[in-house]
């Protein structure tokens, strides 16, 4: 059974959080950082080679986290795997405990470390949300029976500020229909925006985790504006940023004031703190939801 699951559909507002599995063999510095968030956080997301970036697959990172009795997320990329090797990696997982899955297209091959590198690309993410939700039922996707089922609680991902939010919130419905049951969304620095947000898709009846990203210093607010979809960091808050003695500490505090400010209008929150780990903690706490 799904811890997440359990949170999801009890009271409490669900925090989930983010590690990338390392580019390498050492993985004390990411179980470390995972031990001390534990009090704080329901679930870890494991990249899946973020960024198109090699690292250490997800799924051995999830066993880790499971042996250790924390809750890991395993995110799978249509971008590595065609159908087979997908659904063959969603039974090895269930079978090493794992039992959330988030699902996400990936980011091209080309942006990454390994920019000769083909990407697969044979299924979009409904396609692959919909085959895990069909293994609970006992088939793989062409209706072949199953061995034994898994029966995961499976994620997506939602960009709110994407620029067409029409075709979003289409494809949205889409992994809904399919079986996903929470999304967890893009960076959100605008509450209002939000806000709206959440207002056209609330009557899905799926969990929304909004996502946090901590803005570290006003390079990296610029660099997010002009690179990043869907991601708006407000002017006004750049300049805080840039005035501020402590930047911090008021990345922290901006983070738990949006927080906040958005907490009745989502499931939850999904922390993606990229290195600032041992700030998450206070940032839950100033945000009044730990």
């Amino acid at each position: 059974m799904s811890n997440l699951r359990t949170a999801l559909d009890g009271d409490r507002f669900v925090v989930t959080s983010e590690l990338t599995p390392p580019k390498g063999t050492s993985l004390d510095p990411l179980l470390e950082r995972a031990r001390m968030l534990s009090r704080h956080v329901d679930a870890f997301n494991l990249t899946d080679s973020h960024a198109a970036r090699m690292a250490m697959a997800p799924m051995a990172v999830a066993h880790h986290l499971v042996d250790l009795g924390l809750e890991p997320i395993m995110q799978i990329t249509s971008r590595d795997r065609n159908r087979i090797a997908i659904q063959a990696d969603l039974l090895g997982a269930w079978s090493l405990g794992v039992r959330n899955i988030a699902f996400m297209g990936g980011d091209p091959p080309k942006n990454g470390d390994h920019p000769d590198a083909k990407g697969v690309f044979d299924v979009v993410s409904a396609d692959i949300i919909r085959a895990a939700a069909g293994m609970s039922g006992g088939k793989d996707m062409t209706g072949n029976a199953l061995d034994g089922s898994p029966e995961f609680c499976i994620g997506a991902v939602v960009n709110p500020g994407a620029r067409e939010l029409d075709k979003e919130i289409d494809r949205m419905i889409e992994k809904r229909d399919a079986g996903a049951t929470f999304f967890q969304t893009q960076a959100i620095y605008d509450p209002g925006a939000f806000e709206r947000f959440a207002n056209r898709v609330d009557s899905l009846g799926v969990h929304l985790l909004a996502g946090i990203i901590p803005v570290k210093s006003p390079r990296m607010a610029a660099y997010m504006n002009e690179h990043v979809p869907g991601i708006d960091v407000p002017e006004a808050l750049i300049r805080k940023l840039a005035d501020s003695t402590d930047r911090a500490a008021t990345s922290s505090e901006m983070a738990a004031a949006v927080i906040a400010d958005i907490r009745s209008m989502c499931k939850g929150v999904h922390v993606m703190a990229i290195g600032w780990e041992d700030k998450v903690p206070g940032i839950l706490q100033a945000s009044g939801v730990r």
